[in-house]
């Protein structure tokens, strides 16, 4: 069995924000503090260490105790340069990847994806929604990969592809779906940040 301490956490704070005005989304209010306090609350309770990646207001979040990492590109080359400097950074066997503008992302995450990746030997697990009608939808930014894949995601990003799911099939990669839609509703306007308050 995996256990949390064998996973380290790497909450993604490094895009642009650009349909929220170009805000740095962690530091938005959700209920009276930054949103990035949601995530941090869910994610300590399933690993054993924290990373937080991000390309500005460093001090800010520094001020939650955590490691901040920065892309080694300058260019918010999206979530892929994040998943790589958490895998140069990661000390654990593991690592859990989540944006920080999901607070309601699911508190057995790291438990349901380390028990697929476990039964079958896979390099990375990432999860699925399934809406009321059935229909499933990918989750690619919340994922629990092996530590290894430093090399591999390289590679990968050396060929100047920036392509989640391209980069998950040149692994042994498989998905986990949750019932739950909601949990994985992200704040990418006002609009949604608030029905995001609402539902929590």
């Amino acid at each position: 069995m995996i256990s949390s301490e064998q996973i380290t956490g790497l909450i993604l704070a490094g895009g642009r924000a650009q349909r929220m005005g170009g805000i740095d989304k962690g530091l938005i209010p959700f209920h009276q503090k930054p949103l990035i306090e949601a995530t941090i609350q869910r994610l300590k309770t399933q690993t054993g260490s924290i990373l937080i990646n991000a390309n500005r207001n460093i001090t800010k979040y520094a001020a939650y105790g955590y490691p901040v990492i920065m892309d080694e590109t300058p260019d918010f080359s999206g979530p892929l340069a994040g998943f790589l400097m958490g895998l140069k950074n990661c000390k654990t066997p593991y690592l859990l990847t989540t944006p920080c503008d999901s607070p309601l992302f699911p508190e057995n995450l790291g438990a349901k994806l380390a028990s697929e990746l476990e039964r079958n030997d896979l390099d990375l697990v990432y999860a699925s929604s399934k809406e009321a009608n059935g229909k499933v939808w990918a989750q690619p930014v919340f994922c629990l990969m092996r530590a290894n894949l430093q090399d591999s995601l390289n590679s990968f990003l050396s060929k100047g592809d920036l392509k989640i799911d391209r980069w998950f099939k040149e692994l042994k990669s498989g998905t986990v779906i949750f019932d739950d839609v909601q949990a994985f509703a992200n704040a990418n306007t006002p609009e949604e940040l608030q029905s995001l308050e609402a539902a929590s």
